[in-house]
């Protein structure tokens, strides 16, 4: 469809020209006429594509501005979401003057959305537990509501939410028109929508992958001591002016602010714990462009509909492919193109590649850039700017200073002085000589093939005596020193008989030396050398030491064990000395 030839109001239809709109999106072209119909739909896009015109438009288009009661309802993860939204549906209800909007959050005194309420509103747009407050309260009745939506609803499943979003679907009017808008699609989206939905028309974009086709998507492996360092090489190379860090926890935030700020980058974080005054404050300035890098958590982050996003960077990885493919989504929206990097340490690789897998989409893996690269970049940038500065007007002033600065130097030293200042500015940002690249892994080896070796060759003798070799190789030194001539592959049997048989031979010799060995101390006592024969004999009172009594140390050792063979006497030991008369 190239325009919006839809059954709406004039009025709606010059609102959208007015935003910018030339041309529906795809899932504007499939969600409006259903919706204008009546009927519950599911939709299914990226972030990025328009869904909040998607459903806008039927909504005015059905709202009755002169009646003052809540007749819609929109429910939205986070509060920045809530607040866009109902600004984009202020915007196509521009020429409704009397059709108002209300963005209802936490965060905000409750006071000044208690007084709009109260002088009534037609669209409420708000987070599920700010909706349930103004419906215990009663300040919020939702009996006339004609068309509910829940915007972005797996991440409100991810938040927690469903218990607040099952009571709002179950207090609102039953005969109304119910649409389900989310990037993915999980079992508990697909359980929740059979359960409040009547026979919904399931809307999907097709798309190869996930993620939005127009971003350049990479990771690149780093250590983590170097992220800093890595992050900062990116933004000078590339020219970043705009761009969004993406942090698992708070404290990563605070960090990650205070070294970018120490680098020289305007900088600002934004996480949970911070006040509400603080939250869209910072959300001005980097809509302003007074902040040019964001670093925030997901939480945070949800819901963000910032236009012109350069570059998204997962300073630490997703831990969810769904966390990704959001995270992807904050660049490259309305049709621009846009770069997403993510910096993996270590065995994070493997979840980069599972999340390639899942999403379908081309990841590509990169090296951190050098700091020649860097210079390169830089010189690149400088002659483009040049050239686009020389071709338009100069002030007098300038060139001024440029002809004053000639006549004292030379032209080409001239130049080269302002380049090198640009280049101190800029390595003030980053450190040009460290080297964060991580070496590559050396290539693995194919693994040897193992082979039996053959018996008596000359790497392996047999035995654990190494063979004598008098010109044949296959001679086989023996214990006896003799030489036997023998196969390249001997019998094994033969062989293991061979060797029992010199363990018998070494075995008896071993005897008869011992016992031959002269004795000494107790084995030599009265001229008596038992044979040894390797055996055990027994106790030592049952060895033959004849029937001679013992001397007296050796009686003193052996005090309480009999003193003989077979002789069941024993000697006990006085530990008492005598008494002297």
């Amino acid at each position: 469809m190239e325009n919006f030839d839809f059954n709406v109001s004039s009025d709606i239809l010059n609102a959208v020209s007015d935003m910018g709109f030339a041309s529906p999106t795809p899932i504007q072209a499939l969600a409006i006429p259903p919706m204008l119909e009546g009927k519950d739909v599911i939709g299914q896009a990226q972030t990025g594509t328009g869904k909040t015109a998607a459903f806008g438009i039927p909504m005015v288009e059905k709202v009755d501005a002169a009646d003052r009661s809540v007749q819609a309802i929109v429910v939205c993860p986070t509060r920045e979401l809530a607040v866009q939204t109902a600004g984009e549906i202020q915007k196509i209800a521009k020429y409704r003057p009397y059709l108002r909007a209300l963005a209802v959050y936490g965060g905000q005194p409750i006071e000044r959305q208690l007084r709009a309420l109260s002088m009534g509103v037609q669209i409420v747009v708000g987070t599920p537990g700010r909706i349930m407050d103004h419906m215990n309260r009663g300040t919020l009745d939702l009996s006339n509501v004609k068309l509910a939506v829940l915007d972005e609803a797996d991440e409100m499943l991810d938040m927690g939410f469903r218990d607040d979003i099952e009571a709002i679907l179950s207090k609102a009017n039953e005969n109304r028109q119910t649409a389900l808008f989310s990037a993915t699609m999980p079992l508990p989206i697909m359980a929740l929508s059979k359960k409040y939905l009547k026979e919904p028309e399931f809307l999907r974009v097709e798309s190869k992958n996930l993620t939005v086709e127009k971003v350049r998507q990479s990771y690149i492996p780093v250590r983590s001591f170097h992220k800093p360092e890595l992050l900062s090489r990116i933004l000078v190379r590339d020219g970043i002016t705009r761009a969004l860090v993406f942090m698992n926890t708070k404290l990563g935030v605070e960090e990650v602010v205070t070294s970018l700020q120490s680098r020289g980058f305007s900088a600002a974080g934004l996480h949970g714990d911070m006040r509400q005054i603080e939250r869209d404050a910072i959300m001005a300035r980097f809509k302003n462009g007074m902040v040019s890098i964001l670093v925030a958590t997901d939480v945070a982050a949800r819901g963000l509909d910032i236009d012109n996003v350069e570059a998204v960077f997962n300073y630490d990885i997703p831990l969810d492919v769904e966390y990704y493919v959001h995270r992807v989504g904050r660049t490259g929206r309305a049709g621009r193109e846009g770069r997403a990097y993510t910096f993996v340490v270590g065995r994070e690789t493997a979840r980069m590649w599972e999340y390639r897998k899942i999403t379908k989409a081309t990841i590509l893996c990169e090296q951190p850039p050098s700091g020649e690269d860097i210079k390169k970049a830089e010189e690149e940038r400088l002659i483009e700017r040049a050239q686009e500065k020389g071709a338009g007007e100069i002030a007098e002033t300038t060139l001024e200073t440029a002809k004053k600065l000639i006549e004292i130097m030379e032209p080409d030293k001239a130049v080269a002085a302002l380049i090198t200042m640009l280049e101190e500015a800029v390595g003030e940002k980053i450190n040009p000589a460290l080297d964060i690249r991580i070496p590559e892994p050396p290539k693995p080896q194919p693994k040897p093939v193992p082979q039996r070796p053959a018996f008596n060759r000359d790497s392996r003798p047999a035995g654990r005596f190494p063979a004598r070799r008098e010109g044949d190789r296959f001679e086989k030194g023996r214990r006896d020193g003799k030489f036997e001539k023998r196969d390249r592959f001997e019998n094994r049997f033969e062989r293991r008989n061979e060797n029992a048989e010199g363990r018998r031979e070494f075995r008896k010799d071993a005897e008869n030396q011992e016992s031959s060995r002269p004795r000494k101390g107790r084995e030599a006592m009265n001229g008596q050398t038992p044979a040894y024969t390797g055996k055990w004999k027994g106790p030592r009172d049952q060895r033959n030491f004849d029937d001679k009594p013992f001397d007296k140390p050796y009686r003193k050792r052996f005090d309480n064990r009999p003193s003989g063979k077979g002789s069941g006497e024993v000697r006990r030991r006085e530990n008492k000395p005598k008494k002297e008369d």
